[in-house]
């Protein structure tokens, strides 16, 4: 039994446009939104929303004073050329770095998305 499709998640974050054409160029997927509510959309239907929220509280990752509660994985080809790519566009890379296959970034607005090769 289906109960739901093309589930969408929605980070809170400071800036939602900010964070909403960070992850879109990331993706390449569509840029939509207006007044503190934006969201990026595959053509295939996948979507991620992005809500402002004052008085917002990154993440602290690995530690759990304030939890990360969920993260994205995002696959790539080539981890140095991703790397660089995120890092145009304003990801910052964590120091704390535990594998070989894969490098945790924090987006704009501080949530640890990691670029993973396979």
């Amino acid at each position: 039994m289906t109960i739901a499709r093309n589930p969408a998640f929605v980070l809170d974050c400071p800036d939602a446009k900010t964070l909403a054409t960070f992850y879109g160029a990331l993706l390449d997927w569509e840029v939509k939104g207006d007044d503190g509510w934006w969201s990026v959309r595959a053509e295939h239907g996948h979507s991620i929303g992005f809500q402002e929220v004052e008085g917002f509280t990154a993440p602290r990752w690995p530690g759990q004073e304030v939890p990360q509660q969920m993260h994205i994985d995002v696959d790539v080809d080539d981890l140095d050329t991703a790397e660089a790519a995120v890092l145009e566009l304003g990801a910052t890379k964590h120091g704390h770095q535990t594998g070989t296959t894969f490098r945790v970034f924090l987006d704009p607005a501080g949530h640890p998305f990691c670029l993973c090769q396979g």
